[in-house]
């Protein structure tokens, strides 16, 4: 249930991006699903063998390549799925941040549970 539940958040964050970003289109709720499932597989997949291969450039530029990576997740999953457009790579560095910002705010605040 959990695992539905923060898909379903992940959808909502992105399609607040065209929102905030203008260079960021989502065409509709059903696009922002499919995105959102096609980003946790690509993270789940690629993501880690990428962080792997540029392990010596993550390390020189302490960790920041590793925004660029996000980056081109993002625009790999804009070529992927129609509906999905990424105006550029900063375009990207910038959505994946924001992205992962909406994300983990409305993580925080739907699932906590109460203390």
């Amino acid at each position: 249930m959990r695992l539905l539940a923060v898909w379903l958040i992940n959808a909502m964050a992105l399609l607040a991006l065209p929102w905030l970003l203008p260079s960021i289109h989502v065409a509709s709720f059903a696009t922002a699903l499919g995105v959102a499932l096609v980003l946790g597989l690509i993270n789940a997949v690629l993501r880690p063998v990428l962080l792997l291969l540029t392990l010596p450039v993550t390390l020189l530029t302490l960790g920041l390549f590793i925004f660029v990576i996000n980056g081109m997740m993002f625009l790999l999953a804009a070529w992927l799925l129609e509906g999905f457009v990424v105006d550029g790579i900063w375009a990207g560095v910038l959505g994946s941040v924001v992205y992962s910002a909406i994300s983990w705010l409305l993580t925080r605040l739907l699932l906590t549970s109460p203390r």
